[in-house]
């Protein structure tokens, strides 16, 4: 192949890392490297912001396992995508931007859209380049997948200035590099491994918290049944959801108070555990803290035993040592007490669930939901309350992603991009997609792209009028008279879909629900399902500061 220009070489070097999708807004700073994708066979996936460019390559990299694309434009292109490149930061998932630049010999002169870029995206990038030399761009973009991939996954940030990309090369002047072979498994010191059975062996009242790094440990055979090995409740976050059958769930906080040991595997105590803190916490339990980043187990709350490993791999060996106490009496006991724990909390929920109140209580939307999701559904929530709603409600279908949210940095506005990603990355698997209304003022004319590049999912709007989960706690705190900002009008988004070319439907009683998501599923096209919901005391108390 001739390389008339360095896009191609951009293309081709990505091609070798075994990308078939990008994920883009078209901008002169960077066409050239869609030019090489035509040759390479790379779908060019275009949408009408950059962030959901960026929103989709996270999204493709946690349905995948490997590292999604987003080509975005110089200067107001990179600083569109940041919101979505922070997500994946705080995410742990590893996404490759490439963002342009102006021409490399006219730096510091004022060209057009040029801008520090590397140091725009330093604090939220795992590694950030500019690549000056043409002939440098196929190692540095396998460098960029070794560097998101490997250790604790992440966004890395590609520079590519358009002069070096206009650039004529020679194919003997370019040597590919061997593709990243993937993550190897991540042990724990035997040492620490063994100290960890040792406390959990002496432990009457143990609770497993398993979070997001599951999903980059590789294997997942066996550890389905660690809560019986281990004689705990096990509760699920973020991208472990799905991994275990949906025993546990709604009883966390009262179990966390009660524990007299923790483990605590792939996810941070951040605010989501009240950092480790009393009274969410008992405060003389003892921690055992596993975490692909050495620095993460001792934050917030000090670590009894600390290991550093993917989470699978220190578990699977945890279930390796032989007795670890699950059949003692005070374990079944304290088992079953949380089981019926599970118990209570659900049966406050079914007469939400089973509602026949108009406007639709939002319990009863999610049942609705539910009770007709194929097996091999993707699921999305981008939303506040009625995604908070939904968690509480959905049984997830598959993994990996079977469950997909934005993570800890709480960004609202992934989903369409998440979305794309998900039906491309499994064509055959359908899509559900969870907006509330608030978010999808956000990016509702991303539909138009999904609708033009034929990329079919369902989107539901759980429309209470309201950014709800924001306006309970403002109202509560300031009386309803000084609520401003928060609230909205019963918005017509179908119209709007349909006027994108989806197919749109708007509900407003219980019974029409399910038929109108069995149309939407069976439409072949995006579909919006707007949905019309009344108040609820479910989360009542819920203030998200």
């Amino acid at each position: 192949m001739t390389y008339n220009h360095a896009g191609k070489l951009v293309a081709r070097a990505l091609k070798n890392e075994g990308t078939e999708v990008v994920f883009t807004l078209c901008g002169g700073h960077v066409m050239s490297i869609y030019d090489g994708c035509i040759d390479e066979g790379i779908r060019v996936v275009d949408v009408r912001h950059e962030a959901t460019a960026a929103f989709a390559a996270d999204g493709w990299s946690r349905l995948t396992g490997r590292p999604g694309v987003a080509i975005v434009t110089a200067g107001p292109g990179v600083t569109n995508a940041v919101t979505a490149v922070a997500n994946a930061w705080r995410a742990q998932s590893p996404a490759v931007i490439i963002g342009g630049q102006g021409p490399h010999n006219l730096a510091g002169k004022g060209a057009l859209q040029e801008m520090d870029g590397i140091g725009l995206m330093k604090p939220i990038t795992k590694w950030q380049v500019q690549v000056t030399d043409p002939k440098r761009i196929p190692d540095t973009i396998a460098t960029a997948f070794r560097q998101a991939a490997s250790g604790v996954p992440g966004p890395v940030y590609v520079e590519l200035p358009v002069d070096v990309l206009f650039e004529n090369i020679e194919p003997e002047d370019v040597v590919f590099p061997r593709p990243f072979a993937g993550r190897p498994a991540l042990p724990g010191d035997p040492e620490r491994v063994a100290a960890a059975g040792a406390l959990l062996r002496a432990a009457e009242h143990p609770v497993v918290l398993l979070g997001s790094q599951v999903r980059w440990s590789g294997r997942w055979d066996g550890i389905e049944h660690c809560s019986e090995v281990f004689g705990a409740p096990v509760y699920l976050s973020g991208m472990a959801r799905g991994l275990l059958p949906p025993v546990w769930g709604r009883s966390r906080k009262a179990a966390l108070a009660e524990a007299d040991l923790v483990i605590v595997c792939g996810t941070p105590l951040d605010f989501r555990l009240n950092y480790g803190q009393a009274p969410t916490w008992n405060d003389t339990c003892k921690v055992i803290h596993i975490d692909m980043d050495p620095a993460e187990p001792g934050r917030n709350r000090d670590a009894d035993v600390a290991i550093v490993g993917d989470p699978v791999s220190v578990l699977t060996a945890l279930m390796a040592m032989g007795d670890l106490g699950a059949g003692r009496p005070e374990r079944q006991a304290w088992l079953a007490k949380f089981l019926a724990v599970e118990e209570k909390q659900a049966a406050k929920m079914r007469p939400g669930l089973a509602a026949d109140s108009v406007p639709i209580d939002p319990l009863r939307l999610c049942a609705e939901v539910d009770a007709c999701l194929p097996d091999g559904v993707t699921i999305i929530g981008d939303g506040g309350d009625f995604v908070a709603t939904a968690a509480s409600v959905l049984r997830v279908r598959r993994y990996p992603a079977g469950w997909m949210d934005p993570g800890p940095l709480g960004t609202l506005g992934v989903g369409m991009g998440f979305a794309m990603a998900a039906r491309l990355a499994r064509p055959d698997s359908p899509v559900l997609l969870l907006l509330g209304d608030g978010t999808a003022g956000l990016n509702l004319m991303e539909v138009e792209a999904a609708v033009r590049q034929g990329i079919p999912f369902v989107a539901v709007i759980g429309n209470d009028a309201g950014w709800t989960q924001i306006r309970r706690g403002q109202v509560q705190m300031f009386g309803e008279d000084r609520a401003p900002a928060t609230g909205l009008d019963f918005t017509r988004y179908d119209l709007a879909a349909a006027g994108l070319g989806a197919h749109a439907e708007y509900v407003e009683h219980p019974d029409e629900i399910r038929p109108a998501l069995e149309r939407a599923f069976a439409a072949g096209k995006p579909a919006v399902v707007n949905v019309k919901l009344g108040a609820s005391d479910f989360r009542s108390g819920a203030i998200s500061i």
